[in-house]
């Protein structure tokens, strides 16, 4: 064991000892952890202390965003309206591709030829 693991170690059972743990909120209580199972075991603590300072990964930001936009898709009339957000919703996923590095392009192809199909059972063209 490394030293600071030791005093940090020594501090909170000399802690313990006074009883400062005893009065927290949720004390005795179980822990709710998140299923964070697929997360790489070294980035877990790093992606938790993020999402607890209120930030979310981009991936996910992203995703957000492109349902945001299929939303004003539906309620939008003009054509080139739509066709602005559609050209949106293509760069979110080539971002996100582009970051993830080993993403299949089929998977944005299917979703694209899916937003076409919404669109045009409605009577529209994207």
């Amino acid at each position: 064991m490394h030293l600071l693991d030791l005093l940090a170690e020594r501090h909170i059972a000399e802690a313990q000892e006074r009883g400062e743990f005893d009065s927290l909120p949720g004390a005795g209580a179980p822990l709710a952890l998140e299923d964070d199972r697929l997360v790489p075991e070294d980035l877990r603590v790093a992606y938790r202390m993020l999402k607890n300072a209120g930030f979310v990964p981009p991936e996910i930001e992203a995703q957000c965003e492109i349902r945001k936009i299929e939303q004003l898709i539906e309620a939008t009339k003009t054509g080139d309206e739509r066709a602005r957000l559609t050209a949106r919703i293509r760069f979110l996923l080539d971002r996100s591709r582009i970051s993830r590095r080993a993403a299949s392009p089929h998977i944005e192809s299917d979703y694209m030829a899916k937003l076409a199909q919404r669109l045009q059972r409605r009577g529209d063209s994207p």
